[in-house]
């Protein structure tokens, strides 16, 4: 288990993180598109936006990390530069699927979020805030 409540705390508090960083992908998703943003770079933006605020409340309140180093650093921005690409794909993808109806951009959105999501869990939980010991995932924050 590890030290900051183990993986059942850690996937909820990451559920409830991921609904606000969601809010902020797709507030800024709607807008820039509203703004007539081309799709594809309102979701790229919006992407990184929402990825952003991820790193700092990940790290803070999932897994309990006071600060990272070049390792952790590196370690998101590589998963976010993976994830960031399946995310637009999958994206991309479901509209070129999707009928032309009035939510497609939604349904697009959701499927896109969904597969980011999962991917992020695992590869922060294993990887990137992961400390190298038995359940271990780094400092724990005080406060």
């Amino acid at each position: 288990m590890a030290r900051n409540g183990g993986v059942t705390r850690q996937a909820v508090v990451f559920v409830l993180v991921g609904a606000v960083c969601a809010l902020i992908d797709y507030g800024s998703y709607s807008a820039l598109l509203a703004s007539g943003v081309w799709v594809h770079a309102a979701k790229a933006a919006s992407f990184a936006l929402g990825t952003t605020a991820a790193f700092f409340l990940n790290r803070r309140f999932t897994f309990g990390v006071s600060a990272g180093g070049v390792r952790q650093v590196s370690g998101f921005a590589l998963l976010y530069l993976s994830t960031f690409l399946v995310n637009v794909l999958v994206n991309a993808l479901a509209l070129h699927l999707l009928p032309p109806i009035r939510v497609e951009y939604v349904v697009a959105w959701l499927a896109a979020q969904g597969v980011a999501t999962t991917v992020n869990f695992a590869g922060l939980r294993v990887v990137v805030f992961h400390d190298g010991k038995p359940g271990g995932v780094g400092q724990r924050v005080v406060g």
